[in-house]
């Protein structure tokens, strides 16, 4: 987006000149009939976002020039969010992908839809709100949950899990601690209100994230096959039902500005108004929707997020068969003083827009009262080919729905290998020191557990409810989130939301790859089938070269792998210009992978439970530390090349983990990834306060202690058993190596020859570090005494 120093305020304000009434042209209702007339008035586009060429190309798609109010809907839906005219060329890559039997809603809707068998369907999306996070930490990241749960909701169905992924400046930085907790309580607040379970995802912290938090929001919701909704105005003479809140002031050009701009070092240089959630209103419109859509009441939906009524219409018209006119002055308003173009730009939250046949209309509107959800017909669907608005009796937008909504600019956009790529790929970690003793091995172990992105994670976790609804089989700090879906069969989903912008930094196509790989082992580990992927691709200003070659690189990285692995893409995000100044993110594309549980009742959970039971690691450890925990936390070191992608060896180890957890050969699971084995032995047994005696390194002439540790080589698990021959059995079978470590049981972690770490000490390092950051949350209940972790 252009900057400049006018604000969105002054934006705004010079589009309220024309529509405020009779007078002089300058404070005359702008209407289609007076744009005709007066060509060379002046309008404020670029201040909106618009380049000179896409204002010129409105005129000429118009005719004439556009009113106020057609102005007001064309910035905001031609805006980078709302288009993706910069990403929108690279993204088909994943339309071309095959299809899959699985998939029965695509790419193009509100969201993507799965069959997940027993004629259940799932329905699940995630979606960035980072730079009104950063302006309003609560009411951001609380309207990125709602906006994402009214995206499930129009697809028919109930939403019953959200996950978020979470990315920072330096944990200790000012202002980390400014936007941290606000964000953090906003998901909490918001999720906790509606009553769905927060089921997992991550937090983060890196220097590249100051000025520009990283808030991506995913819910999850089921149906039958028989309930998908799609979002199209059909049917001349259905009405155009607004319901659900009042529309106020909150949000005018809100996500679709903000999220279509750079930040300079102060900030945004545009500040419209966040959007501000209210959850209960937000509940009732779940219910009422859902038993509108048992009644069968609609032909169409769409739920008013980002672009607000503007999108919501024209979306509608354009993916209908005729047109569609509006009667702005029958939208109820919270704020009488709005101009038509603010009411067309206002991003409120908890707003919802349908397509009723006329001879249900009462019964549609008397579900809204059973509800307390205020309902009104707003407008109907016309035979020809145009999106019409009017207000005070007077024509305000006459425009092809389909140019506003689905026909904006697509730009292919310069694209440059980063000029330190290459020298940054040389600066390999291997040529770092090592820690030598085992007193300096034990000190780095407890180092990167301590870490702020390698610590507990409780701190935020107690602030979100992860258990209500009674359906939630596992949660974080399990690998994966499962949700039972069918009380009666057991039948079940699991889910994982991974990414990390370091192995992106240092190879974008590869970073991707291995973003979904460990997404996609995250539900291996649990037991269930990975079966579709969405994706939320974070990056930093389109208009340079080297971050489109960046995006170019992870999107292609991404289509390649869902295509080796046989996954579809169901849909996603784009969240471009996360950048201050010249200093953009690390490309962070935030992977989610949906999974299928035929039976959660098998599904392995990640903790040591008992004593006396075989540890192995499953897969191949090689000395692979470019990108790694160990070399960000011992060295703050960034370089040389991420891991080795082997897309063939995770497929193996995900039919094994499958196959091991129906049979229930493993008593748990946990996926080998940050800070490699290290990690995911102390977690292991921080989860049920269950030791284990070990022997690491050696096994492999390329394997000392220190590989073993720390390497982040993919397509790994550690996993626990009472049958090791079995598992060591099934695991050859499909061609994935067995290395056996230990046995579990006491209260120390002991590695023979590096450290002998009592549980406590493990403890004390690990749950420490974000409490000692953030302060103890209103949520977070009792202390947890050392050596010991709750099991829920």
């Amino acid at each position: 987006m252009t900057q400049d120093s006018a604000t969105q305020d002054s934006a705004t304000q010079g589009l309220s000149d024309l529509d405020t009434g009779p007078g002089p042209l300058q404070h005359r209702l702008d209407t289609v009939e007076l744009a005709a007339r007066t060509a060379d008035v002046e309008q404020p586009y670029s201040e909106l976002g618009l380049k000179s060429d896409e204002y010129a190309r409105i005129t000429d798609i118009l005719g004439r020039r556009p009113t106020t109010a057609e102005l007001a809907m064309y910035s905001v839906m031609w805006s980078e969010h709302c288009s993706y005219k910069s990403s929108k060329a690279h993204l088909r890559r994943f339309g071309d992908l095959p299809r899959s039997e699985a998939l029965l809603v695509g790419i193009g809707e509100n969201a993507g839809v799965v069959d997940v068998g027993d004629g259940y369907a799932v329905t699940f999306k995630v979606e960035s709100h980072n730079h009104p996070s950063y302006v309003e930490p609560y009411q951001g990241a609380a309207t990125g949950v709602g906006g994402i749960v009214r995206d499930i909701l129009t697809m028919g169905a109930r939403p019953v899990a959200v996950m978020d992924s979470l990315r920072f400046g330096r944990a200790d930085a000012p202002d980390t601690a400014r936007v941290l907790p606000g964000v953090v309580a906003g998901v909490g607040g918001y999720g906790n209100c509606l009553g769905l379970p927060n089921i997992g995802g991550e937090l983060l912290f890196d220097e590249c994230y100051a000025g520009n938090p990283l808030v991506n929001a995913l819910c999850v919701g089921v149906m039958r096959h028989e309930d998908v909704r799609l979002a199209k105005a059909e049917g001349v003479g259905n009405k155009v039902i607004l319901f659900g809140a009042r529309t106020g002031g909150d949000g005018i050009g809100g996500v679709s500005v903000l999220a279509s701009e750079t930040f300079d070092a102060e900030g945004p240089a545009k500040r419209p108004s966040v959007q501000v959630g209210d959850p209960f209103t937000e509940k009732l419109l779940i219910e009422a929707c859902l038993e509108i859509f048992r009644e069968d009441l609609v032909t169409g939906i769409q739920d008013l997020g980002g672009a607000g009524l503007s999108c919501a219409t024209s979306e509608l018209a354009s993916a209908g068969t005729g047109g569609m006119h509006i009667d702005l002055d029958a939208v109820p308003l919270r704020d009488s003083t709005l101009t038509p173009a603010e009411i067309l730009m206002s991003e409120s939250q908890e707003r919802m827009c349908a397509i009723v046949r006329p001879d249900e209309v009462d019964a549609f509107l008397a579900v809204c009262r059973k509800w307390d959800v205020l309902a009104t017909v707003i407008g109907e669907v016309t035979d020809g080919d145009r999106l019409t608005v009017d207000w005070h009796g007077e024509r305000i937008v006459d425009v092809p729905p389909r140019t506003v909504a689905h026909e904006g600019p697509v730009y292919d956009r310069p694209m440059q290998r980063p000029a330190d790529l290459d020298d940054l790929q040389a600066d390999d970690p291997a040529a770092l020191p090592r820690p030598a003793t085992p007193e300096e091995l034990a000190a780095h172990w407890l180092a990167v557990l301590s870490s702020p992105d390698g610590a507990d994670k409780t701190w935020v976790t107690e602030q979100y409810d992860r258990y209500v609804r009674g359906n939630t089989v596992l949660a974080q700090p399990d690998d994966a989130g499962v949700v039972r879906i069918d009380e009666e069969t057991h039948r079940g989903i699991a889910l994982s939301l991974d990414g990390n912008g370091r192995y992106a930094r240092l190879d974008p196509y590869t970073g991707a790859q291995l973003n979904l790989a460990e997404a996609y082992r995250n539900v291996a580990v649990s037991g269930a089938r990975p079966l579709a992927v969405t994706n939320c691709l974070n990056f930093g200003s389109p208009e340079e070269p080297e971050v489109m070659w960046q995006f170019a690189e992870a999107v292609r990285g991404l289509a390649d792998a869902c295509r080796d692995l046989g996954l579809p893409v169901t849909g996603g995000n784009v969240s471009l210009y996360n950048q201050t100044g010249d200093v953009a993110i690390n490309p962070t594309p935030v992977i989610g992978v949906l999974g299928v549980h035929e039976d959660v009742r098998t599904r392995v959970p990640t903790g040591w439970r008992t004593a006396g039971e075989t540890v192995l690691v499953l897969g191949t450890t090689r000395p692979e530390f470019g990108g790694s925990a160990w070399a960000s936390v011992a060295h703050g070191h960034l370089g040389g090349r991420p891991p080795a992608v082997d897309l063939e060896a995770e497929r193996s180890l995900g039919e094994v983990l499958a196959a091991l957890g129906r049979e229930g050969l493993v008593t748990s699971a946990h996926d080998l990834a940050d800070g490699g084995l290290a990690q995911a032995l102390a977690e292991s047994a921080l989860r049920h306060g269950t030791g284990a005696r070990l022997r690491v390194g050696g096994q492999d002439a390329d394997e000392d202690p220190f590989t073993a540790l720390f390497s982040e080589s993919t397509a790994r698990a550690v996993v626990t058993t009472t049958d090791p021959e079995a598992v060591r059995t099934t695991a050859e079978w499909a061609g994935v190596p067995v290395t056996e470590l230990g046995t579990t049981g006491g209260d120390v972690l002991a590695v023979e020859g590096v450290a002998e770490l009592p549980l406590a000490e493990l403890w004390a390092a690990w749950s420490a570090t974000l409490p000692a950051l953030f302060g103890t949350p209103e949520a977070t209940v009792g202390s947890v005494p050392a050596g010991a972790v709750p099991t829920s």
